[in-house]
């Protein structure tokens, strides 16, 4: 080859080189934020919030941004770390939901069983036109209440109702509609599901949690039995949210314990890149199960926004197709909000834990970090919610 044709073959080659690689594009694109511009949104949200402490992680891609702000209690001058105790809420839920789609697959159970077949001996389930499914229970259509009462006094955060109070109480209820036709967010409907998971497996739901999602992923700290040392490291609000203890009597809905450190693992395992050997979550999961539209009523579904798709635990904002799609999840009760929200287009996800600060400063968290979210992602933000009438006094043991 001669060298002026030599020199051709490589000028060609560098010019395509990169070209292939802007075509291929692994990498999100360049115009999103960098590190320092993800700190100073996290920050604007932590002092917008009033929060007493607050921990940040966004996963995109492969790469992981934790940021603590605030105080891990009031006064302490400490700022929360990747290994301080968190309190899930009813994130909770979407770990109950990946056991049930797991389940699911390996034909242990289907998502039209009734619960009644999973029921205790002698317990008739309440039916209205048809009866309860595992998949109802899933989407908040089951035609069960948010609740099923206020715990007595002094009992701590997410010990109550218990398995025996819980089915004694449903066979003397009556459905608020019938199931599959409307969408009432329930708590209750989700410690049954665990008590239906956990007699499918034939194993106490707790260890069919760990067996399942927590020890593959290597998650170490998310648990319902803390030990006094993490107890030692949970991030306390202003106020007095009662003693760090075993919940395991809300496994199904609201009662685990984690840290930022292995919600970084979560997130990635949502987002399923299966980046650094995490495995992804069968897409299965996180789909469209329900469609707002197709139902009589919604209500408790749209804190994070107005709702396009209901999944199993999930909520869907805005059509799959755009690219500002979000699938999410809110959480919040003992003095804790927390929030999970993934955009599978820019294959962006961030987790979000706040403690109640002194003041209120009336701020949709939620909705806030949904704005995070997609200023991260590179997107515009989603369009303002419609005005929402003025928030109750929220019950200290109200479930979110």
């Amino acid at each position: 080859m001669s060298h002026a044709k030599l020199l051709r073959t490589l000028l060609v080659f560098l010019f395509v080189l990169p070209l292939m690689s802007a075509l291929a594009e692994p990498h999100p694109p360049a115009s999103l934020p960098e590190v320092q511009s993800i700190d100073a949104l996290g920050t604007d949200l932590f002092l917008q919030s009033g929060s007493t402490g607050m921990v940040l992680v966004v996963v995109r891609d492969d790469h992981v941004f934790f940021r603590g702000y605030g105080e891990t209690a009031p006064n302490s001058h400490q700022l929360p770390t990747q290994d301080s105790l968190l309190r899930l809420c009813s994130l909770t839920k979407i770990f109950t939901t990946d056991i049930l789609t797991k389940l699911a697959a390996d034909k242990t159970l289907r998502l039209d069983d009734p619960l009644q077949r999973y029921a205790p001996a002698s317990i008739v389930v309440p039916k209205r036109v048809r009866p309860i499914t595992l998949a109802d229970m899933a989407t908040h259509t089951s035609g069960l209440p948010r609740e099923l009462g206020n715990a007595p006094p002094n009992t701590p955060h997410f010990t109550f109702p218990d398995y025996r109070t819980r089915w004694r109480w449903l066979e003397n209820q009556r459905l608020r509609s019938t199931p599959g036709t409307a969408a009432l967010y329930s708590n209750v409907a989700f410690d049954f599901l665990g008590d239906a998971l956990q007699s499918a497996a034939h194993k106490q739901y707790a260890a069919l949690l760990a067996d399942r999602t927590l020890n593959p992923l290597h998650m170490q700290h998310t648990t319902f039995f803390p030990n006094p040392e993490q107890c030692g490291h949970l991030l306390v609000s202003a106020h007095d949210d009662g003693p760090c203890t075993a919940t395991e009597a809300t496994a199904g809905s609201s009662g685990l314990y984690s840290t930022a450190a292995d919600m970084a693992i979560w997130l990635k395992y949502l987002l399923r890149t299966g980046s650094s050997g995490i495995p992804a979550q069968d897409a299965s999961t996180q789909a469209v199960y329900s469609l707002p539209s197709n139902l009589v009523k919604q209500k408790g579904l749209d804190h994070a926004g107005e709702p396009s798709g209901v999944g199993l635990g999930w909520i869907h904002i805005l059509p799959i197709d755009s690219p500002s799609h979000i699938v999410e999840k809110t959480g919040a009760g003992a003095g804790f909000e927390t929030y999970i929200a993934i955009n599978h287009s820019r294959r962006t996800a961030i987790f979000l834990a706040a403690t109640h600060g002194s003041v209120d400063t009336h701020l949709n968290l939620f909705d806030a970090a949904n704005k995070l979210l997609l200023a991260v992602a590179g997107l515009p933000p989603l369009p303002p919610p419609p005005p929402r009438p003025a928030a109750k006094h929220k019950h200290p043991h109200r479930r979110g």
